[in-house]
């Protein structure tokens, strides 16, 4: 009884049009991140950080969209590529628990700076979308791949768009891109919240946060599939090169200032 009578507190202490804001933004980052192949979470770390502060925003993010995950895998269960993310999720699980432990102890200025970098650097790689793959990439190289960007999403929040690359260049597409990339986000999603949880990161507070982002994503995957089945993979391919131009451009501008 006292547990809820201190939830009901808690809740009545935040700002209702701090929930109300962070419904809307899940529902718009996850619409824009299913018709373009991820990057939902990056996009919610501008607005998050201002409306609850930057500490706060990687966890409440993360918690939020591991929320949305299911609803999204559910939608694309057939579209799933299990055969790549048996190479993935493994040492993506062991980043994301190494990255919790050391959470508040890693400056992720740099990391930023440099993955904004390779970002833009995409929309030259792929001539303006002109070509479909830029190399061959082998499944086992998910392996290293997997822990580098478990391990650094779980820093600063949200890392999806620099994932797409390389599934592009794993022969996925569209639908497969999109389910593939969701199931080995959620298989992760829980080691980093598990690892957050486990370190104190996550406040009761903060579990509300994460808690009402998540919803907002929901229902910005089922907006955001209705608009992905009209779409080309053509159409795909050069709103994703678009997407993770702009959010390297971000990341560039936000961190360069920090450490310059």
């Amino acid at each position: 009884m006292l547990m809820l009578i201190n939830f009901v507190t808690l809740i009545e202490s935040i700002p209702l049009w701090h929930l109300a804001s962070l419904f809307i933004l899940g529902v718009l980052a996850f619409v824009i991140s299913t018709i373009s192949g991820g990057g939902g979470a990056l996009i919610l770390i501008p607005a998050t950080s201002a409306l609850i502060g930057a500490p706060a925003a990687p966890p409440v993010i993360n918690l939020g969209t591991f929320i949305s995950r299911p609803s999204r895998m559910i939608m694309f269960w057939h579209d799933i590529d299990w055969g790549l993310t048996k190479y993935y999720v493994p040492s993506a699980i062991v980043g994301a628990g190494l990255a919790g432990l050391l959470f508040s102890q890693l400056n992720a200025s740099w990391i930023q700076l440099l993955v904004g970098i390779f970002l833009v650097s995409t929309l030259f790689q792929y001539k303006f979308g002109k070509i479909d793959k830029t190399f061959n990439m082998p499944k086992a190289g998910f392996i290293p791949l997997g822990f580098i960007v478990a391990f650094i999403s779980t820093i600063i929040g949200g890392l999806g768009p620099v994932l797409n690359p390389f599934y592009m260049n794993a022969g996925l597409q569209k639908e497969d891109l999109i389910a593939t990339k969701t199931a080995n986000s959620f298989f992760v999603g829980i080691a980093q919240i598990g690892s957050y949880a486990f370190f104190g990161v996550l406040t009761a507070k903060l579990w509300i946060y994460g808690l009402v982002l998540g919803l907002g994503a929901v229902l910005g995957n089922y907006i955001g599939k209705r608009f992905l089945a009209g779409m080309s993979v053509q159409q795909f391919r050069l709103l994703l090169l678009i997407l993770m131009t702009v959010s390297g451009l971000y990341m560039i501008y936000e961190n360069i200032g920090v450490l310059f």
